[in-house]
Protein backbone atom coordinates (compact mmCIF):
# COMPACT_ATOMS: atom_id res chain seq x y z
CA UNK A 1 0.00 0.00 0.00
CA UNK A 2 1.02 3.62 -0.52
CA UNK A 3 -0.34 7.02 0.42
CA UNK A 4 -1.03 9.98 -1.84
CA UNK A 5 -1.11 13.70 -1.16
CA UNK A 6 -4.75 14.62 -0.52
CA UNK A 7 -4.47 18.01 1.13
CA UNK A 8 -1.96 20.73 1.88
CA UNK A 9 -2.55 22.47 5.22
CA UNK A 10 -1.21 25.92 5.95
CA UNK A 11 -1.44 27.86 9.22
CA UNK A 12 -2.38 31.47 8.51
CA UNK A 13 -2.72 34.66 10.51
CA UNK A 14 -5.14 36.44 8.14
CA UNK A 15 -7.63 33.90 6.82
CA UNK A 16 -9.42 36.22 4.38
CA UNK A 17 -6.19 37.52 2.85
CA UNK A 18 -4.71 34.06 2.42
CA UNK A 19 -7.91 32.42 1.17
CA UNK A 20 -8.24 35.15 -1.44
CA UNK A 21 -4.61 34.85 -2.53
CA UNK A 22 -4.45 31.05 -2.78
CA UNK A 23 -7.90 30.73 -4.36
CA UNK A 24 -6.90 33.22 -7.08
CA UNK A 25 -3.43 31.73 -7.48
CA UNK A 26 -4.65 28.15 -7.86
CA UNK A 27 -8.07 28.79 -9.41
CA UNK A 28 -9.68 27.03 -6.43
CA UNK A 29 -13.06 27.67 -4.79
CA UNK A 30 -13.20 28.74 -1.14
CA UNK A 31 -15.46 27.18 1.46
CA UNK A 32 -14.93 29.33 4.55
CA UNK A 33 -15.73 27.59 7.80
CA UNK A 34 -17.16 29.39 10.79
CA UNK A 35 -14.27 28.15 12.90
CA UNK A 36 -11.44 30.35 11.60
CA UNK A 37 -10.50 27.98 8.81
CA UNK A 38 -11.21 27.65 5.11
CA UNK A 39 -10.98 24.78 2.67
CA UNK A 40 -10.01 25.45 -0.95
CA UNK A 41 -11.28 23.00 -3.54
CA UNK A 42 -9.81 22.50 -7.01
CA UNK A 43 -12.04 22.91 -10.05
CA UNK A 44 -13.72 19.73 -11.24
CA UNK A 45 -11.42 19.52 -14.28
CA UNK A 46 -8.47 18.80 -11.98
CA UNK A 47 -9.68 15.55 -10.48
CA UNK A 48 -7.16 14.15 -8.04
CA UNK A 49 -5.62 17.54 -7.22
CA UNK A 50 -5.14 18.09 -3.49
CA UNK A 51 -7.36 20.41 -1.51
CA UNK A 52 -5.84 23.21 0.57
CA UNK A 53 -6.89 23.76 4.16
CA UNK A 54 -6.08 27.13 5.68
CA UNK A 55 -6.29 27.06 9.44
CA UNK A 56 -6.17 30.24 11.44
CA UNK A 57 -3.24 30.25 13.81
CA UNK A 58 -3.19 33.81 15.07
CA UNK A 59 0.62 33.74 14.96
CA UNK A 60 3.05 34.94 12.29
CA UNK A 61 5.28 32.57 10.31
CA UNK A 62 8.75 32.04 11.72
CA UNK A 63 11.74 30.91 9.63
CA UNK A 64 11.89 29.10 6.31
CA UNK A 65 9.19 26.54 5.57
CA UNK A 66 10.38 22.96 5.79
CA UNK A 67 7.71 21.92 3.29
CA UNK A 68 6.49 24.09 0.44
CA UNK A 69 4.41 23.94 -2.71
CA UNK A 70 5.89 23.69 -6.19
CA UNK A 71 3.41 24.93 -8.78
CA UNK A 72 3.55 24.86 -12.55
CA UNK A 73 1.86 27.32 -14.91
CA UNK A 74 -0.58 26.37 -17.64
CA UNK A 75 1.28 28.83 -19.89
CA UNK A 76 4.48 30.86 -19.81
CA UNK A 77 6.02 30.66 -16.31
CA UNK A 78 7.26 34.27 -16.52
CA UNK A 79 3.70 35.45 -17.12
CA UNK A 80 2.53 33.36 -14.19
CA UNK A 81 5.18 34.80 -11.88
CA UNK A 82 4.03 38.30 -12.88
CA UNK A 83 0.38 37.35 -12.22
CA UNK A 84 1.22 35.93 -8.80
CA UNK A 85 3.19 39.05 -7.88
CA UNK A 86 0.19 41.16 -8.91
CA UNK A 87 -1.93 39.01 -6.53
CA UNK A 88 0.43 39.75 -3.61
CA UNK A 89 3.32 37.27 -3.90
CA UNK A 90 6.88 38.53 -3.52
CA UNK A 91 10.15 37.24 -4.97
CA UNK A 92 12.49 35.87 -2.32
CA UNK A 93 16.02 34.58 -2.06
CA UNK A 94 16.56 31.25 -0.33
CA UNK A 95 20.04 30.76 -1.77
CA UNK A 96 19.18 30.00 -5.37
CA UNK A 97 21.75 30.80 -8.09
CA UNK A 98 19.33 31.97 -10.77
CA UNK A 99 20.09 29.01 -13.02
CA UNK A 100 17.39 26.80 -11.50
CA UNK A 101 14.31 25.82 -13.43
CA UNK A 102 12.07 27.69 -11.00
CA UNK A 103 11.39 31.04 -9.33
CA UNK A 104 10.97 31.25 -5.56
CA UNK A 105 8.15 33.46 -4.29
CA UNK A 106 6.43 33.99 -0.97
CA UNK A 107 2.70 34.35 -0.43
CA UNK A 108 1.38 37.46 1.39
CA UNK A 109 2.32 35.95 4.79
CA UNK A 110 5.84 34.96 3.74
CA UNK A 111 5.36 31.24 3.00
CA UNK A 112 7.77 30.14 0.29
CA UNK A 113 6.62 28.38 -2.87
CA UNK A 114 8.22 27.75 -6.25
CA UNK A 115 6.92 28.36 -9.75
CA UNK A 116 8.49 25.65 -11.88
CA UNK A 117 9.46 26.26 -15.51
CA UNK A 118 7.82 22.94 -16.40
CA UNK A 119 6.17 20.01 -14.68
CA UNK A 120 8.56 17.46 -13.23
CA UNK A 121 9.16 14.44 -15.44
CA UNK A 122 10.53 11.08 -14.70
CA UNK A 123 14.10 10.48 -15.95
Amino acid sequence: MVVRVAQYTLDVADLDLMAGFWAAALGYEVDAGGDGSAKLYPPLRTAGAPTVWLQGSGTPKRGKNRLHLDVVADGDPRDEVARLIALGARPTDVGQSGDEGFVVLTDPEGNEFCVLDRAPTRP
